[in-house]
């Protein structure tokens, strides 16, 4: 007997379900579970899963469903915009509706409810409902998947190097906000990175984030750049606060564990969230951008060391300062990004990535589209092969960054 779709009693009956069949299920095993579970509401769930290359949704269940392009189709504008959306009826007249998959604000991709015949899928309620589901579901992914290979799987198109393998795991989310910051970052060729990085860390009062790219394109760049990311992680997680010595540890360690002429560029930066004040140290890396009111105002281009690696870098070092102003985007990056060429050897370069990202901005997308949009456009000027990794990395100041990156229905009424 098929039960209400819309009695909330009903919904908290299917959640209480996911979460208690869970703590036993595989990775490999949500899928079936949270179709199980919502059955008896007379709807079907079915987990598409964005793949690393952020160009393709795939189904999580092996032959339910096929392969989705993120640009062209409903499920891919819900992944894009971070929309429920209502999607065509099915060839036996099931409505549907596409909800954001979602763990906080990191996209993982997207779930397709198949709802009873007659149901309207913008319903308010209902949205609330299955947004609601698809949080959990979202948790779940994230929860599950260091303990099998299923979800990896999925998201590769292509098989990743052991270099890429490395870094994909120390890496932390593409995405993550609070409700006055928004950090995002894309890293290509996703299959084959050799030195280049991110990292972050947000915490009430503070943030830090860095960019790092290694010298060189092969799996010692990848171990350097690993080295170097556990090192300064590693520092800032012993409660050192200053970027400079944070800078030094990373010196010490790769002067002592990768010799042979390896260093690194990087950019070191520390924001104190309630006032917008930001601290940076360039370590031999392309000057952060900063962008105002959807216009690109200066680059930040002091503070400057020698690469990361390099002993004897001057004593007393100053950090570079800046104040930001509420609504404030900068943009890190690596020279992959401006060093791109096309077939005619003509540079992407630095004016056109401006370009490209004050428009995006004057867009309203959110912080991951426009990564994803940038990143695309660059391995596009380079007809789908790049010949060095280009890494983004996007930091937002704001109390309203927030709200492009969740679903409308995660704001209204709460049941």
């Amino acid at each position: 007997m098929l039960i209400d779709v819309l009695g909330s009693g009903h919904w908290w009956n299917v959640l209480a379900d996911i979460v208690s069949r869970s703590h036993l299920s595989s990775a490999a095993g949500i899928p079936d579970l949270v179709d199980d579970a919502v059955a008896p509401l007379g709807l079907g769930a079915e987990m598409y899963l964005i793949d690393l290359a952020q160009q393709v949704l795939r189904p999580m269940r092996g032959g339910v469903g096929s392969t989705l392009e993120v640009d062209g189709s409903v499920a891919g504008r819900a992944f894009r915009l971070g929309r429920l959306m209502p999607g065509s009826e099915a060839a036996d007249g099931t409505p549907t509706l596409w909800v954001p998959l979602l763990d906080g604000t990191e996209r993982l991709g997207v779930l397709r409810m198949a709802l009873p015949a007659s149901t309207d899928p913008d319903d308010q309620e209902l949205q609330e409902h299955c947004w609601l589901l698809a949080g959990l579901i979202g948790h779940l992914v994230v929860s599950k998947r260091p303990y099998g290979d299923a979800f990896h799987q999925v998201q590769r198109s292509k098989p990743l190097s052991v270099s890429s393998e490395l870094l994909w795991q120390l890496l932390p989310p593409l995405t993550f906000a609070t409700e006055q910051l928004v950090v995002s970052a894309v890293l290509e060729p996703y299959d084959r990175v050799g030195g280049d990085g991110f990292d972050y860390a947000v915490d009430l009062a503070h943030a830090f984030f860095a960019i790092y790219d290694a010298v060189g394109h092969d799996i010692q760049a990848g171990l350097t750049t690993a080295l170097t990311l556990a090192a300064t992680r590693n520092s800032r997680r012993q409660g050192e606060t200053d970027l400079v010595e944070m800078g030094r540890s990373a010196d010490d360690v790769i002067a002592r564990e990768a010799p042979g002429r390896r260093f690194v560029t990087a950019v070191l930066a520390r924001l104190e969230i309630a006032t917008g004040w930001l601290q940076y140290l360039n370590a031999g890396h392309p000057a952060p951008l900063l962008l105002r009111a959807n216009k690109t105002v200066k680059a930040l281009d002091t503070a400057h060391r020698v690469p990361l690696g390099v002993l004897g870098s001057a004593p007393g070092l100053e950090l570079g300062r800046e104040q930001l102003e509420p609504g404030d985007r900068l943009l890190l990056y690596t020279d992959g990004i401006v060093e791109a060429r096309d077939r005619d050897g003509q540079e992407f370069g630095v004016d056109r990535l401006i370009d490209l990202a004050e428009r995006s901005s004057a867009g309203g997308l959110p912080a991951p589209e426009t990564l994803r949009r940038l990143s695309h456009t660059v391995r596009e000027h380079q007809a789908g092969q790049l010949a060095d990794d280009a890494t983004l990395l996007l930091v937002e100041w704001s109390s309203t960054g927030h709200q492009r990156l969740l679903p409308r229905a995660a704001t209204l009424r709460r049941t």
